[in-house]
């Protein structure tokens, strides 16, 4: 992996819920200069578009807690896909799944998937499922056909950990979000299957890779 290709395998995040326009605009900014997409708030997606039109864009959807009605979920898809959005992270419906109702966790997925003509990656929240909750939850991602699955929010406890990556990898590529920092810990993802990584430090993961990589 060479240094582009790094940068543009990160989607430089902000998502707290203080998240200004400004905020916003200085992600913006790190991610055309170093050639890395940018996950940023629905709220601020038409604007973001329009000032950074040269960057991936994607966006959330049902986030923190995934717990929005399908519908909502879907017409918030549709309408930040409408925005400028070019990518949705949208959250499963824990409670959906550790229920074991998958087929509603499959079937609200694949409706936001249908109604959107851009890449979905589905948030699977790794650290508030077991092992077997991850495989399904990964297996109704894949029966959604959403495009990626991805680790975490950042909003529960714990993040991307390598042994949920290589789990998740099984069933389609994956994004590893949550604590990742560094080259190090980027490479440890990628090293087990993951495509992408989403981080808010995502200009630190690059200058450590120009620094350090062999």
């Amino acid at each position: 992996m060479n240094r582009d290709d790094l940068a543009a395998s990160i989607d430089h995040t902000v998502l707290g819920p203080e998240t200004t326009l400004d905020d916003v605009k200085a992600v913006l900014d790190d991610a055309s200069e170093y050639g890395m997409n940018a996950c940023i708030p629905a709220c601020y997606v038409e604007e973001a578009a329009e000032y950074a039109a040269d960057v991936t864009l994607a966006t959330v959807v049902g986030f923190p807690h995934g717990q929005h009605v399908p519908e909502i979920k879907r017409r918030e898809g549709v309408e930040a896909w409408n925005d400028g959005a070019d990518e949705l992270d949208v959250v499963i419906n824990v409670g959906r799944l550790k229920m074991g109702d998958t087929d509603a966790v499959r079937d609200e997925l694949a409706e936001l998937v249908a109604a959107v003509p851009i890449p979905v990656k589905v948030i699977i929240e790794t650290a508030l499922l077991t092992d077997e909750e991850k495989h399904a939850a990964c297996q109704a991602a894949k029966d959604a056909d959403a495009e990626m699955v991805k680790t975490s929010t950042g909003f529960a406890d714990g993040g991307a950990e390598v042994d949920d990556v290589a789990l998740m990898s099984e069933y389609l590529p994956v994004k590893a979000s949550g604590g990742v920092g560094s080259w190090a810990d980027a490479k440890a993802m990628f090293d087990v299957g993951a495509v992408r990584i989403g981080a808010s430090s995502g200009v630190e993961i690059v200058d450590d890779f120009e620094q350090n990589a062999e």
